[in-house]
């Protein structure tokens, strides 16, 4: 059985194991110790504090295999981005340019950098290894924070935010990256992956175009992945935009990747979870759900059908395996959504 739970120290090495395994670009969790380390021992206080609202907290979870004891993914939400360390996106707008004398009416395309989107809560994080990416896995994986904020509301902004791998060559290097490298940055893309994964984003305000940037005058290669998703993400998007994510003209600096956002109580699965109590018996349901206790540190969450909901004593019959990996006992509220609806 599949176990979501939030992250301890003794779950470093396997951490250390993901970040190499997810390779360059997923600046989230970069394969450096002491980044990863301050990661742990940041959700490790998020949990454990006492919050009314969303402020400098990260919660990420794993995945545990409780057949084999291995740690086979991650999921994450930070509560408030760029309250300390700046959130950079460009934002595309259209300018005017019009001469009446000429009659000549110009539409034309900008980027301008921004920080938009801070304050705002962001999921992030999701990482399943591939041997696992089956039997609704990875849907669980992206769901679960939706359970988790369902039930913890208080603890994150109404906007929600998701940014989106952008497209890369076949040498996993960003078109869109290879002018801002050479009009400005001057480092490879390896280089600035790595600083922007261990928090080391002042180079950023310091060298990035500090005016708007007209997209016409950029190379063709460059203007055409503007927004959009690397092929290996589309079905992540997909799944976001049918929660209800939308793309607002905002992108990644250095892919183009688009970020989607949406309001925290009108995504899919935070309105359509359920908190409903108990009853622990022998049941095999029709639907695969997704089901969470409703603890904070000790927050457990799983996925199956040794679970279904009774609506006519409105309660969630589990199976007792299903319940002792929750640790939930009888009359115990329990949230839940539908993971086979699409």
């Amino acid at each position: 059985m599949l176990v979501i739970r939030p992250i301890t120290a003794a779950d470093f090495p396997a951490l250390k194991q993901i970040a190499i395994e997810s390779g360059p670009g997923f600046t989230s969790l970069p394969d450096h110790d002491a980044r990863l380390w301050q990661k742990i021992a940041h959700a490790e206080h998020s949990f454990a504090a006492a919050v009314d609202s969303p402020g400098d907290q990260g919660y990420l979870f794993v995945l545990e295999d409780q057949s084999t004891g291995d740690i086979v993914g991650t999921t994450g939400i930070e509560a408030a981005v760029g309250l300390h360390t700046p959130l950079y996106h460009f934002q595309q707008n259209t300018v005017m340019h019009h001469s009446a004398e000429l009659n000549v009416l110009n539409q034309l395309k900008t980027l301008t950098l921004c920080n938009d989107y801070t304050g705002t809560s962001e999921i992030c994080t999701l990482f399943l290894r591939e041997s696992y990416r089956r039997n609704h896995a990875g849907r669980f994986l992206s769901k679960v924070r939706f359970l988790f904020m369902a039930e913890y509301p208080q603890r994150f902004s109404e906007r929600v935010i998701a940014e989106m791998r952008g497209a890369t060559d076949e040498q996993g290097v960003p078109p869109f990256w290879n002018w801002l490298q050479q009009l400005f940055l001057t480092i490879d893309f390896p280089t600035a992956d790595k600083l922007i994964g261990v928090g080391k984003k002042s180079f950023i305000a310091e060298l990035m175009p500090r005016h708007p940037i007209y997209v016409g005058l950029l190379p063709q290669a460059a203007q055409q992945v503007i927004g959009k998703v690397h092929e290996n993400t589309i079905p992540a998007l997909k799944m976001l935009e049918k929660e209800g994510f939308r793309h607002r003209g905002y992108i990644d600096l250095f892919d183009a990747g688009p970020t989607v956002e949406a309001q925290l109580s009108e995504i899919r699965s935070v309105a359509q979870s359920r908190k409903v109590p108990v009853r622990i018996t022998d049941v095999s349901g029709e639907h695969t759900l997704a089901v969470a206790n409703t603890a904070l540190q000790g927050f457990r969450a799983s996925f199956g059908k040794g679970a279904r909901y009774c609506a006519e004593q409105q309660q969630l019959l589990l199976s007792p395996q299903f319940a002792t990996a929750l640790a939930l006992q009888e009359g115990d509220f329990a949230r839940f959504i539908n993971l086979d609806q699409r």
